[in-house]
């Protein structure tokens, strides 16, 4: 196991990590962002399975979230505002008419400090930054650490944690797009999925959340027996139209299995299983991607990465009944997604 910094554009600063099977994941320590997760196929073929710009200044702006780590709050929020304490707050807007993914003072473009460490079967970085009261119109100073941790099982393990001084909204996540085919050979159309989720929440042509929670059975959003992805790019359903023929939705897990999703590629034999203390999660199946930007392996095309954003919902911040992301001031936050990577003989 080891771990190797290198300066980038002059800068920033670049961890890998490394284990003793090889597998690697490389972290920048702007937005968090993870530009590399190297993992081996079924014949041990060392591949990159996540999209990363391969002109590192594109992350400057990076639109489409590669790799970042996302807050103060995870997702949308309708028209930008919320109310709290018989108070309104104001956010930024920087979709549409609403507020997405902390706004463009988000922890996906600030400098984090990063420790790296090493333990005896395992290697990662401690990343730490301070949210100051009134940033991107939030209440409360907000101290928030974020772990990677890389073990020789070929775990990688995010630890989120944070605290306020005020009561305050906030959910955390990783942005990655995921793609198993290795070296972005395919889109992710064949990629067979289990979600276990029977409930998932409708979005509006804004793709805010209604309000209105969907049972998935009969839908093309029941994974729960395993399913293409390409069901629903294909699918005429009024949901996966909203989302630009694919998936941009809060799935509401079950909690009945140890993984909440497993991921199989079939050409590369690939598998990837998530496991969150999260009551949710948003699949994003890049829909929204541009073609033509260049990436570290190729160009990029819609579908070409599915994204597994483990959170609570924003959507509580106007509806009852999702899963909060109030954090009262002085509680602790604290949360934990693991990527759990395999193949199949």
């Amino acid at each position: 196991m080891n771990i190797e910094t290198k300066d980038i554009l002059g800068m920033w600063k670049e961890y890998t990590l490394t284990n003793n099977s090889g597998m690697s994941v490389s972290v920048l320590n702007y937005g968090g962002i993870i530009t590399k997760i190297i993992v081996p196929d079924r014949n041990g073929i060392l591949e990159n399975v996540v999209l990363g710009y391969r002109d590192y200044q594109e992350y400057n702006q990076n639109p489409n979230y590669f790799g970042a780590l996302i807050g103060r709050v995870a997702g949308r929020i309708q028209g930008a505002s919320f109310e709290l304490g018989n108070r309104t707050y104001n956010l930024a807007t920087n979709n549409g008419n609403n507020h997405l993914h902390g706004g463009p003072e988000g922890f996906h473009q600030v400098i984090w400090e990063v420790v790296p460490f090493q333990k005896e079967k395992s290697v990662g970085l401690t990343l730490t930054h301070k949210s100051m009261d009134g940033e991107g119109g939030y209440p409360g100073n907000v101290d928030v650490t974020v772990t990677y941790t890389l073990t020789n099982e070929n775990r990688l393990v995010l630890d989120y944690f944070a605290s306020s001084d005020q009561t305050t909204p906030i959910t955390l996540t990783n942005h990655s797009y995921f793609n198993l085919s290795g070296s972005l050979k395919n889109t992710v159309h064949d990629h067979l999925l289990v979600i276990d989720s029977s409930k998932f929440i409708e979005l509006s042509n804004e793709l805010i959340p209604t309000g209105k929670i969907i049972p998935v059975e009969g839908t093309p959003f029941d994974f729960r027996d395993g399913r293409l992805l390409r069901d629903g790019f294909n699918d005429n359903t009024e949901q996966n139209k909203i989302a630009d023929s694919g998936y941009d939705h809060y799935f509401i897990l079950d909690n009945t299995s140890d993984n909440q999703v497993s991921v199989q590629e079939p050409d590369s034999g690939r598998v990837m299983s998530v496991k969150t203390t999260q009551q949710g999660m948003v699949m994003y199946t890049s829909n929204g991607l541009a073609e033509g930007l260049n990436l570290s392996e190729g160009i990029s095309r819609k579908h070409l990465g599915v994204c597994f954003e483990t959170q609570a919902s924003p959507a509580s911040l106007h509806h009852e009944g999702f899963p909060s992301v109030i954090l009262q001031a002085g509680e602790k936050y604290c949360q934990q997604t693991v990527f759990t990577f395999s193949a199949m003989q």
